[in-house]
């Protein structure tokens, strides 16, 4: 049993026993009024909505670590969309030998695909469309699409045989952010700021940023459930950093509020937040204190993190000329290096772009300009800065694209969805370096050796944080939960 979880479980479960008749008619009374207090609540407490946490330097669960880290921080490249690992990373010599021709039904077997081709009559196989080519003192062998990756070859462990039931965004994403397909559970930022708590008073523990490719080309959205806090108290739940307008909406004192006086008023409201909580054992309300502590403190925190006087040209330059451009991939990775430096646990960067249906032949390597760069950059950067380390960074997306072509079966012009087999790339925080881990067979097809199923990835980042996915739990609804459900290996091939 997790003594955590179970003390919350009380809380919740003395809640419902205060709430007698008398109590629910007399607070009912005066309904208006307190829906009229929650508005202005919400809308005064929405520049630091989430905070994920409730005490300043929340040291997380009395039994964490499992196990000594090698990772301190993670930082997710999410790449929306579903980048093509056999035009990436899992080159193909058979692809090329039998361009146009039929993938052999015995490689195919009853393997699920989308809507948009599974009733395919021909499934022609489709080269890389940009040459590979063996990188670093380890050999590593991937596209010419991705030079600067090549650059850091020998830092990084390539894995070629991921796998997912998924065959679609949305669901794609869910399963891996939260351990199931469907919404509603707690997502992986969220368990880790639950288990390992808070290095930091000033700013989130768990941090989320989205990006999109310049021509909009691809059209996924980003929910917020993907960093949700689910079943957890929301306390818990990413915070998202906006990509236009202020980074924290109404984070800054209104016109004529003095420090002091907001201060004053923020006492006032926990005073009335702590007696509410005490009645009620609501550990909403305790979020709620919170977000107010943690918008007071981020009133300079957050334009410190802004303030990129201080970083040099060499470092600027090497992200690339997005750098500047607010709500850019490359603006975004800048931002999450000063995150992980001010002691945030989990920085979430969310890229949409990758979903080449029908303009493989030009958007794929717009996609690989705009965000290898910076990717690089980041992990560089981190390095540099004696981080990378005990910083575990992680570059990959919800499936990989089909070995045959999408469209017509003479022309194809794309690649549709696929979770049969698929790419990612780790470094850092305790993974081997310049290794390749799994592989496929000759068609990038099925898996040929060490699958990575998504909930082993899940595990195995869990692991390289100190914690065993097993016993990171939180009793809902009558049974412990995990991030990994009821499944899940650490990945031993991919530590270092």
């Amino acid at each position: 049993m997790n003594p955590h979880s179970d003390e919350l479980t009380s809380q919740l479960s003395r809640n419902i026993a205060r709430v007698n008749r008398r109590q629910l008619f007399g607070s009912t009374a005066g309904g208006i009024g307190m829906a009229a207090l929650a508005s202005l609540l919400k809308r005064d407490c929405q520049g630091a909505e989430p905070a994920p946490q409730a005490n300043r330097g929340s040291p997380g669960l009395p039994e964490l670590p499992h196990h000594p880290p090698k990772a301190r921080r993670v930082v997710l490249l999410w790449q929306g969309g579903g980048p093509s690992h056999v035009d990436l990373f899992d080159d193909k010599p058979m692809l090329r030998e039998m361009a146009g021709k039929d993938i052999p039904d015995t490689i195919r077997g009853n393997t699920r695909l989308s809507t948009m081709s599974s009733g395919y009559g021909k499934w022609p196989c489709l080269p890389a469309i940009k040459p590979h080519r063996a990188w670093g003192e380890s050999g590593l062998v991937f596209s010419e699409m991705l030079p600067n990756l090549g650059g850091i070859a020998d830092e990084i462990c390539l894995v070629r045989s991921m796998h997912t039931e998924a065959v679609n965004h949305a669901p794609g994403v869910t399963l891996f952010m939260t351990g199931t397909q469907v919404p509603g559970r707690p997502s992986m930022g969220a368990w880790l700021n639950y288990g390992l708590g808070s290095e930091t008073d000033n700013l989130p523990s768990f941090v989320v940023m989205t990006s999109s490719d310049k021509g909009k080309t691809c059209g996924q959205l980003f929910f917020d459930y993907y960093w949700g806090s689910g079943f957890l108290p929301s306390r818990f739940q990413g915070v998202r950093f906006r990509n236009t307008g202020d980074l924290v909406p109404y984070l800054q004192n209104p016109p004529g509020v003095s420090v002091e006086s907001r201060r004053a008023l923020l006492d006032d409201l926990r005073e009335m937040n702590q007696a509410h909580l005490a009645d009620y054992g609501d550990p909403e309300i305790d979020t709620r204190i919170s977000q107010y502590e943690m918008a007071f403190r981020m009133q300079a925190s957050v334009p410190d993190l802004l303030d990129f006087s201080g970083e040099t040209k060499a470092t600027l330059d090497r992200y690339g000329p997005d750098v500047l451009v607010k709500g850019t991939f490359a603006n975004n990775c800048l931002i999450a290096r000063r995150l992980l430096e001010r002691g945030v646990g989990f920085v979430q960067l969310m890229h949409a772009g990758w979903d080449q249906h029908g303009n493989l032949f030009t958007q794929l390597e717009e996609q690989c300009r705009d965000t290898e760069g910076p990717s690089v950059a980041l992990v560089r950067d981190l390095k540099e800065r004696g981080m990378l380390d005990d910083t575990l960074v992680a570059w990959g997306g919800e499936f990989g694209r089909t070995p045959f072509g999408q469209g017509d079966p003479n022309a194809p012009k794309g690649r549709d969805h696929f979770g049969r087999a698929y790419s990612w790339w780790l470094a850092g925080g305790g993974v081997r370096k310049g290794a390749a881990h799994g592989s496929t067979d000759d068609f990038g097809w099925n898996i040929a050796s060490d699958g990575v199923h998504v909930h082993d990835m899940q595990a195995t980042i869990l692991h390289l944080c100190g914690i065993d996915h097993t016993r990171l739990t939180f009793r809902y609804q009558g049974r412990q939960y995990r991030l990994t459900d009821i499944h899940g290996e650490v990945v031993r091939g991919i530590l270092g």
